[in-house]
């Protein structure tokens, strides 16, 4: 099925964005003309400069700088208190209110932004076509073509889970566009099923080509995070957990599976990526075992603006931006099998006293160091500039969620253990998943993934929601008034 699909202002896409030095010293995305982006991609340089203003795009505030982060996503999953001069309007994305002109615009820039990157990605993928010959590194062109693809994935399945239909026992169904090229033409409108059958296709792809290329493959991600690790041929293929790489693709196919209910490959997709070992046996990655979660990421980026969203919305002041806890919602979300020794419990969150009497909790995640303290900008960027896009911990729990009941109990103890909080007793599988579904909410506080869970579950009772049910039409965000319409 075809229909009209206006890209907006996508062929700003065109216009790459030039790295300046650095990993975070970016010149503004400016408009090109063809003969610009033939002049772009004569060169090796260019494609890495193309590829690497993706990730530019993805660091965006529409986008995982801010509102799949820390913002509007974790309002709707019914996370954060917030003062009643908020001035973020929190309120309506608690409430589903996709007709308000805040909403709207919001998930129009979001949307908008996903397609910016999508075709920012498949302008690589075409020129790698028509110029590639100039990366003379058969390993190098082939990395390039394998992150595009794995870009171009990741978020269409998140167009998929934000703006498209409950995956299982859906009664309203919704048809998305699947970019899959440049510059503003019709664009196939697909079915739930094929929309995501193209999604593994790129993630296939992708996944193929870094069989051949992937330094991770080689080595552990923490050898090739570090300045003091292996020496690579180019520098490029470095930094595998900030960038798409061979065991991503594999945590996002099992993230897919889990999405779509197909528990036995989700199982075997997370379990690979658990038992993940470099060709010489080395294990590829641990899960954290300390307050650190960037330790554990998959997939991540890195965003130098995260001091100034720590200190927008998540201060510890009760001011009209700031987002926090209550007391009494902070006991609900570490009660039960969880005690205060939980590390995410004593370091995630900070007790806080207002006016000498009120006490409330602070998001400390992504809290910064003082300027002084870190002065090497490499570890600066590791571990304080990490917005985590897929962790480890997301993979223990789909093995938890999938597996078969005695090694999921297991496996369960193993990974508290690791959080510091001791479990000694087995569970039933309903009171296994409720655990497992609380986990996602400790966890992944700030990451922007509580919302797909209930969505995927298709919960009507979100844990600190009581004014009402939640209703299948909450869980589909209304594609922007500028699509034609494909509901």
């Amino acid at each position: 099925m075809r229909k009209d699909f206006c890209l907006l202002a996508y062929t700003v896409c065109i216009g790459i964005a030039l790295v300046a030095g650095g990993c975070n010293d970016w010149l503004d995305v400016k408009p090109k003309s063809q003969a610009e982006s033939e002049e772009l991609f004569s060169r090796e340089q260019g494609f890495k400069d193309a590829l690497t203003a993706c990730y530019i795009k993805m660091n965006s505030t529409s986008l995982y700088g801010m509102e799949l982060m820390v913002s509007s996503i974790e309002y709707m999953a019914q996370f954060w208190d917030f003062t009643n001069n908020n001035d973020r309007n929190a309120k309506l994305f608690k409430d589903f209110d996709y007709s308000s002109s805040l909403v709207e615009s919001t998930f129009k820039s979001i949307y908008s932004n996903f397609y910016n990157t999508i075709v920012q990605a498949n302008s690589v993928l075409e020129n790698l076509q028509l110029h590639g010959e100039v990366i003379e590194n058969e390993k190098l062109r082939k990395m390039i073509e394998a992150e595009a693809l794995g870009i171009r994935a990741f978020c269409h399945f998140d167009i998929l889970r934000l703006f498209g239909q409950l995956p299982q026992n859906a009664t309203i169904h919704v048809q998305l566009p699947y970019a899959k090229t440049v510059g503003v033409e019709t664009i196939p409108y697909y079915t739930f099923d094929d929309y995501v059958g193209l999604v593994l296709d790129d993630i296939n792809k992708a996944q193929n080509l870094f069989k051949e290329c992937d330094p991770v493959l080689d080595y552990p991600f923490a050898e090739l995070n570090a300045a003091s690790g292996v020496g690579l041929e180019d520098s490029y293929m470095g930094y595998r957990r900030f960038r798409f790489n061979y065991w991503a693709m594999e945590a996002l196919k099992a993230r897919l599976y889990l999405y779509i209910g197909n528990k036995e490959k989700a199982y075997t997709a997370a379990h690979n990526v658990i038992d993940a070992k470099t060709n010489s046996g080395q294990i590829v990655i641990d899960l954290v075992r300390s307050k650190d979660f960037y330790s554990e990421c998959i997939l991540a980026l890195s965003n130098n603006e995260i001091k100034d969203i720590k200190n927008d919305i998540l201060n510890g002041t009760l001011s009209s931006t700031s987002n926090f806890m209550t007391a009494a919602n902070y006991g609900k979300l570490f009660s039960g099998k969880v005690t205060t020794d939980d590390f995410r419990a004593k370091d995630f969150w900070a007790e806080t006293v207002s006016n000498g009497s009120y006490t409330y909790y602070e998001f400390v995640k992504y809290k910064q160091p003082e300027d002084n303290i870190v002065n090497n900008s490499e570890e600066w960027m590791i571990r304080y500039q990490v917005i985590p896009l897929i962790r480890l911990s997301e993979m223990y729990l789909i093995v938890m969620e999938t597996a078969e009941l005695t090694e999921a109990n297991k496996l369960y103890k193993s990974y508290m253990a690791e959080k510091n909080a001791l479990i000694t007793t087995d569970m039933a599988r309903e009171e296994l998943n409720a655990e497992i579904l609380n986990e996602y909410r400790r966890e992944f506080w700030g990451e922007g993934q509580m919302f797909y869970a209930y969505k995927r579950l298709g919960v009507k009772e979100m844990m600190w929601k009581t004014d009402r049910e939640v209703e299948e039409k909450d869980y589909i965000v209304p594609l922007p008034t500028t699509e034609s319409g494909s509901n």
